[in-house]
């Protein structure tokens, strides 16, 4: 299909029309695609759940695959399953049946939305748990080399909201996840303050997978980080900055600037900040608005598009949304990607003139820069 729009493939509702698109409907299509636009010289987009994207308004000069890909795989290996799961899968439905089927691991990973093949790219995370935790491999098509690999997970470069898949986002594109999951009805390690407090358990304590779960649910969903199609808090990326690791002496600045700071202390003497903290401190409120775009009324870590829901409701549904929809005006108050990422800047400059802390944006920026 030709001049398609991409706005109601993501959960901001931003883009414009995609120059040409397609499904690929297994693992073997989608590197079939891949390859062949590569022969081409035509440059390719990888659409995975639209959860951790923004599309510039003049969309995308190209081919945009979306990934559709389904299917699970579970092997028994002794006290661990090894559960084999390909790119399209959703990601919060597998977790859901990670609970159901007592696979401890992933629980508190609950309600993050997009598609099983992003979370090793972006080394997907919350709650004190993230994926690399759990990941025995992932298979890959490089396009560089033009032949699929599998990689253990030593091989996957992880770090903080971080991967080796993410620093060259032009070269691999991940195929299916493999996880290696203990047989347990019991979470693991309570790890994340916020968590415990709400579930009424000390750091380190275990819990019902289902009693995490519900947990992380309803945290998640008071902060407007649960998909909701009434909610137009819910119409953004997710959280749109990382919290900053900050050095010694970039430690020592901030401390000078801002006696006392949150922080959580990290290996080798360096220190994370909490963003959502720096945004607000910096004079920018839950609500904060700047034009159609605004931060959430309930976390300042997520920008959001509240005039985007008329698009379509929550999960992406984007049928019918063909050719004929290929505009990329603001309708009905609706934000554009260049409001969005108008108030992206004037957030990031404002923390950087206050504490000298530069922030660095979480979702991928297609035709755009901050």
């Amino acid at each position: 299909m030709a001049g398609v729009r991409l706005a109601p493939y993501t959960t901001l509702r931003v883009g414009g029309a995609a120059r040409a698109f397609v499904e690929a409907r297994s693992g073997e299509e989608l590197v079939e695609l891949v390859a062949q636009a590569d022969s081409a010289g035509e440059p390719v987009l990888v659409l995975g759940g639209g959860s951790n994207l923004v599309v510039s308004d003049e969309g995308f000069d190209g081919l945009v695959i979306r990934v559709s890909s389904r299917g699970v795989d579970v092997r028994d290996d002794g006290d661990h399953v090894v559960v084999t799961a390909e790119a399209g899968e959703d990601w919060d439905a597998l977790v859901a049946r990670a609970v159901a089927e007592g696979w401890s691991g992933v629980e508190c990973l609950s309600g993050i939305p997009g598609l099983v093949g992003s979370t090793p790219i972006q080394n997907v995370g919350a709650y004190g748990q993230d994926v690399s935790q759990t990941v025995a491999g992932v298979r890959v098509y490089d396009r560089r080399a033009r032949e699929v690999l599998d990689l253990d997970a030593g091989q996957c470069g992880f770090a903080y909201r971080h991967s080796s898949f993410k620093a060259d986002l032009a070269r691999f594109v991940v195929v299916s996840v493999t996880y290696s999951l203990e047989k347990s009805d019991k979470s693991g390690l309570v790890a994340y303050k916020e968590l415990a407090t709400k579930l009424g358990v000390e750091i380190g304590d275990r819990v019902a997978l289902h009693e995490a779960r519900t947990a992380v649910l309803e945290l998640r969903r008071g902060k407007g980080m649960v998909l909701d199609a009434a909610d137009p808090d819910t119409c953004s990326a997710g959280s749109f900055f990382t919290n900053p690791i900050l050095d010694g002496p970039e430690a020592a600045e901030l401390e000078r600037r801002a006696p006392g700071f949150p922080r959580w202390d990290m290996p080798g003497g360096a220190v994370k900040v909490p963003a959502a903290w720096l945004i607000e401190h910096a004079g920018f409120p839950k609500g904060y608005r700047r034009g159609p775009a605004r931060i959430s009324t309930k976390h300042t870590l997520a920008l959001t598009n509240p005039g985007g829901l008329h698009l379509t409701g929550f999960p992406t549904d984007p049928e019918g949304m063909g050719p004929d929809r290929a505009d990329h005006s603001s309708t009905d108050g609706a934000a554009t990607a260049a409001d969005l990422l108008a108030l992206a800047r004037e957030v990031k400059e404002g923390v950087e003139a206050k504490f000298g802390v530069t922030l660095v944006n979480e979702p991928v920026l297609v035709g755009l820069s901050l």
